[in-house]
């Protein structure tokens, strides 16, 4: 976020650069900065004659070079802007030509989505000595909450710890999509609210009382009924809840609860920074783990590790809803 928001600074205060290389596993920041340059560089009039959009499937380097030696009409500057560069892969070390002497009144923008270059490689250096390389990196799953959270409170809104878990564990790790359906909300909410499970439930579709979040509570607890409950609703809806998503996000809780029972420190702030959660939910974890010490959880985990094999289709014939019933039973029980 820093990086991008300065870059973004660096562009506004006319620290143009004539070459973006936009890179990585994430593809929300590249589309973000790659559509900031198109609509920031150039003025309405300006980008009829001086900005190009190109996708990498349908042209080549030497397109894309003869694009961006053309001179500004009008403007002092060209915008040329390749999408899915990464179509270009097996040819992409070609633009090392272009690149070590740019023509100073273009910016070329090149979105290389999904994978990254090689640091070392002549193109990679070429680049950093004369533009920009930004490599847009995959959060991790206990960082998006943060993420969310920054973003509302950013555009003055903000966010209950259970409805920020409710959009990690149905959305995961998709910047994209959680930003979608972040603007869904802003839309309909006011400045200043306090994004609650209820608005979750009533505009994304989330069940704020049928989802994992809650199964893992439920199972921490030892709720037997609400677990069964939970379970029903799963296998009425399995395409909003996939049983490999929910044996994944099973085992993920009593991994945490393994790591809970070896800390040494178990106070509040201590455990939320070991296991990487919101301070809200220490209390689930503190409960849960009164309910199965180290030695049940140890031996849950491989109920987790062989159910996940089953829900693959490996050594048993059942149903999605009868795999989550064994295993839950075994897990209670």
């Amino acid at each position: 976020m820093v990086e991008v928001k300065q870059l973004v600074a660096d562009i506004n205060q006319g620290n143009i650069k004539p070459i973006y290389f936009l890179m990585g596993e994430e593809a929300y920041y590249i589309d973000k900065i790659s559509e900031y340059i198109e609509d920031n560089i150039l003025t309405e009039d300006e980008k009829g004659f001086n900005q190009t959009v190109v996708y990498g499937r349908d042209v080549s380097i030497d397109e894309i070079i003869g694009q961006a030696k053309q001179f500004p009409m009008m403007a002092e500057k060209t915008v040329v802007i390749v999408k899915e560069a990464q179509d270009l892969s097996r040819t992409i070390e070609n633009l090392v030509s272009y690149v070590e002497k740019p023509l100073e009144s273009t910016v070329l923008v090149i979105c290389y989505k999904y994978k990254t270059l090689d640091k070392r490689k002549k193109l990679i250096k070429a680049i950093s000595q004369k533009g920009v390389v930004f490599e847009s990196k995959k959060l991790y799953d206990n960082q998006v909450g943060d993420w969310i959270t920054g973003v509302l409170k950013g555009k003055k809104y903000h966010i209950e710890p259970k409805a920020t878990q409710m959009l990690v564990e149905f959305l995961g790790t998709d910047l994209s999509k959680i930003s979608n359906e972040l603007d869904k909300l802003m839309l309909i909410l006011p400045k200043e609210t306090i994004i609650t499970a209820k608005h979750i439930e009533d505009n994304i579709g989330i069940s704020k009382d049928y989802n994992v979040f809650e199964l893992r509570k439920a199972i921490g607890k030892k709720e037997i009924l609400k677990c069964n409950q939970i379970i029903n609703y799963f296998a009425e809806n399995p395409k909003s809840n996939p049983l490999v998503m929910t044996i994944s996000l099973i085992n993920s809780y009593f991994t945490q609860l393994l790591m809970y029972h070896g800390l040494k420190d178990k106070s509040k702030a201590s455990v939320a920074r070991a296991l990487r959660v919101n301070p809200y939910f220490v209390d689930d974890y503190v409960v849960a783990a009164k309910n199965y010490p180290m030695r049940k959880v140890s031996q849950i985990i491989s109920f987790l590790r062989e159910a996940d094999v089953k829900s693959k289709g490996v050594g048993a014939n059942m149903s999605d809803k009868d795999l989550l019933k064994e295993l839950l039973f075994k897990i209670l029980h």
